[in-house]
Order: C-alpha cells, then sequence, then structure tokens
C-alpha cells in the first residue's frame, strides 16, 4: 500500500471513528419501565394511574421536541418478588430499560434495588414504602421519591401517641414493608412515652380480618396500628366497623392511607381517620392544577395517589437530569449523580432535593378524613392537620445506614 493509501485509509477509519463516538455522545433514546400491581390490592394506589403519570411527566419534560425519544413500558409484578426480579432483568438485558419506576411493595423493591445496581439501570421507587432503601440496603442507582416508613411512623405515630394514644397493638402485613412499618412505628411510640402490647401477622391481601381483629380488640390497647396498604387497609377497616372496635373506645391508626383507599371506604366509614401523607390533590394551586390535568388522563377518572404523582415527579426530575447531560450515557450510577446535583421542582411536591442517600427531602402532611357533611365536593376528604417540616420527614443522615453517607 502506497503511503496516499495508507493516509486516505486512516483518515476513513478515523471519520468513521469519529463518526460513531458523536452518534453514540448524541444518544437520546430513553426507556422507562413501570412496574407495579396491576390488577390487586394495590392496583387502585398505582396501576395504570402511576403509567399515565409516567407517560405525563414524558409529555411535560418537552424533550420529545428536542428529538429524544422516550418509550413507556409496563409490567406487573404480582406482588411476587420473583415475577418482579424476572421482568426487571428482561427489560434491562433485552429491552434495554434504563429507568424502573413506581415498584410498590417493598419485597419487590428490594429485589429490583439489586438488580438495578447490578445492571448500573436506575429505580426510581414511588410506591415502596421500606425505609431500608436508603438505608442499610441503599445504592448508587436508586432513588426514594414520595414518603418511606419513618416519615410514616414519625407523622401518624408520634401524633397518636402525643395526642394520648399511648398504648398500641399492630396488625402487620406480613413482609417487608409491614415489617419495617410496625419496627419504626414501634420506635416512636415508645420513644414517646407510650408502649406496645401487641402485634399480629397477617398474609397479604386476605379478606377476612376477625381473628386479627378480636386479638387487637382484646389487646385493649388504646390505638390498633394498621402497619397495611391498599385492599388490606380497607378490608380491615370495614370489618372493624363491623365488630365496633371504635364505638368500643379504641382508635385506629391506617399508617399508609391513600386517596383511593378513603374513596373506596366513603367519609362514612373512612372520617376521623388520622395518617400521613406527602401529596394531597388540593394541597395549592400547583397541585389542583395538575390533579385535574391527571384525571383526565386516568384510566378510571380518579384523582391520583401520592404514588402515581411520585411517579410524576421523579420521571420529570430524572429526564430534567438527561436534558442537562446532553444525552443519555446508558450509566445509571452517573444520571443519579446528576439527579441528586440538580435541585428538584414539580407541581406535585414543589421544591425540594434528592439526598446522599437517595432520599427526596420534602414536607410531609398530617391529614384527618372529613366528616360527610363537611366535604365540599367529589374527592374534598382531608383535612389538615399538621405539616412536618423536610428535615423531621426524613430520617437524618447522622442515624443513616447508608453506606454511600460518609461519617
Amino acid at each position: 500500500m502506497t503511503t496516499s493509501a495508507r493516509r486516505r485509509a486512516a483518515f476513513i477509519a478515523f471519520a468513521a471513528f469519529g463518526f460513531a463516538t458523536s452518534a453514540f455522545a448524541e444518544d437520546k433514546n430513553v426507556k422507562i419501565g413501570v412496574l407495579n400491581d396491576m390488577s390487586s390490592l394495590y392496583a387502585d394506589i398505582g396501576g395504570p394511574n402511576s403509567v399515565a403519570a409516567a407517560k405525563m411527566a414524558v409529555d411535560d419534560s418537552g424533550l420529545s421536541a428536542k428529538g429524544w425519544k422516550i418509550e413507556v413500558l409496563s409490567g406487573d409484578h404480582q406482588n411476587k418478588p420473583d415475577i418482579g426480579l424476572n421482568i426487571a432483568r428482561q427489560w434491562i438485558d433485552n429491552d434495554k430499560v434504563d429507568v424502573i419506576a413506581d415498584t410498590p411493595n417493598s419485597g419487590v423493591a428490594l429485589a429490583v434495588n439489586n438488580i438495578v445496581k447490578e445492571k448500573n439501570a436506575i429505580l426510581l421507587n414511588s410506591g415502596a414504602a421500606t425505609a431500608d432503601l436508603t438505608g442499610k440496603a441503599c445504592t448508587p442507582n436508586t432513588i426514594s421519591y414520595t414518603y418511606d416508613t419513618y416519615m410514616l411512623a414519625n407523622g401518624t405515630g408520634k401524633a397518636l401517641t402525643e395526642a394520648g394514644g399511648d398504648s398500641w397493638f399492630f396488625l402487620t402485613a406480613d413482609y417487608a414493608f409491614g415489617h419495617a412499618l410496625e419496627r419504626d412505628t414501634s420506635a416512636v411510640v415508645t420513644a414517646n412515652g407510650g408502649k406496645v402490647l401487641g402485634s399480629v401477622k397477617h398474609p397479604l391481601n386476605t379478606s377476612d380480618f376477625s381473628s386479627f381483629l378480636l386479638q387487637a380488640q382484646s389487646s385493649k390497647a388504646k390505638v390498633i396500628g394498621l402497619a397495611n396498604a391498599g385492599g388490606d387497609t380497607t378490608n380491615a377497616i370495614k370489618q372493624a366497623a363491623e365488630f365496633g372496635i371504635v364505638e368500643g373506645g379504641q382508635k385506629l391508626a391506617a399508617l399508609l392511607l391513600f386517596i383511593n383507599d378513603v374513596h373506596a371506604l366513603g367519609l362514612k366509614t373512612a372520617h376521623g381517620l388520622t395518617f400521613t401523607e406527602s401529596f394531597y390533590w388540593d394541597m395549592n394551586d400547583r397541585t389542583r392544577e395538575w390533579s385535574k390535568r391527571f384525571v383526565k388522563l386516568s384510566p378510571k377518572g380518579s384523582m391520583p395517589s401520592m404514588d402515581a404523582a411520585g411517579v410524576y415527579a421523579s420521571v420529570l426530575h430524572y429526564l430534567k437530569a438527561l436534558d442537562a447531560m446532553g444525552s443519555n450515557p446508558h450509566d445509571g450510577a452517573k444520571v443519579v449523580v446528576k439527579m441528586k446535583e440538580i435541585p428538584t421542582d414539580d407541581p406535585v411536591f414543589g421544591k425540594g432535593e434528592l439526598r446522599t442517600d437517595g432520599r427526596h427531602i420534602i414536607p410531609a402532611y398530617l391529614f384527618e378524613v372529613k366528616k360527610p357533611e363537611e366535604s365540599k365536593g367529589p374527592w374534598d376528604y382531608y383535612k389538615l392537620v399538621a405539616t412536618i417540616s423536610p428535615e423531621d420527614a426524613a430520617k437524618p443522615l447522622a442515624q443513616s445506614e447508608c453506606p454511600l453517607v460518609k461519617k
């Protein structure tokens, strides 16, 4: 080969390499997988509504107009960690999904938390409550956006104990979420001078709470803490009414309650329940405007739960980080670093930040369900009792077990 030929070959090879590098640098393809319960006790909390929320975030990001191609997939984990893990693995390995969102059911979320770290993808947790995701199980690839068991315990548990509910008995869903919620609430109760008289574990998605409620009733505890969620919570509350538990002087504490649960129960049954959330559609002008847009996209025409709201806000912030980076590096840990650098701001939660341990730092709110005569219209269910500061709603970093936190 002549010198001239070699130069031409070298130039062509260099140009091809440069084109490939440029094409990689300008990668604007994104795949988001919404993984949740589509058909069982948590389906109304997230389910198709969370998928709608993710798509709404994609539209609101404005990235499609900038040449980005963003696809939203959905999957039903059926509240089984092995099924959730298999879906997540297939999405990441075969479908090249970059981020998995929602994951209500702490057992599923903890399993997915491990696989996204292994594969360097991202978990945007909105639905799972276990505080371990930002504690001993935290990774550089996971963000917890909406609430956790620490927030719920320090909201509802502390308020009711300080108000005189100084003896507790727990009805606890027998898996990671229920165990964590009972653990964290028990710690708050005892720290505030109360006592835990006992607890009973019930299977996930049980239909008959009679034996569990009888044990709670016979304990004579002032407060019966429902360390469960979704259909389990509504079933327990309905059956507690049949047993006359509240009329008998005991108080029910719904430690995790969503607006969809209140809607299913009706105000006649749910009124007086005290609980903690980080989002309510009727908080301010921004939440009202966003929620009214959401209702039009909701497959069931329902107001958003804080789970669906968290899916929207977390996906929107993720896309803001990609926009700031100029392209998708398909490097989960790298994108999460950028997400933590950028302050959060959205119509759902307002301004906030993502902490080192992956916890979204925002206020929480103690609510009480209105009496039927207090409601002024559809979905007007809550009255605000107290606001919990962002610092008090999240576990202090000084107490964190997260290996990312430098002590």
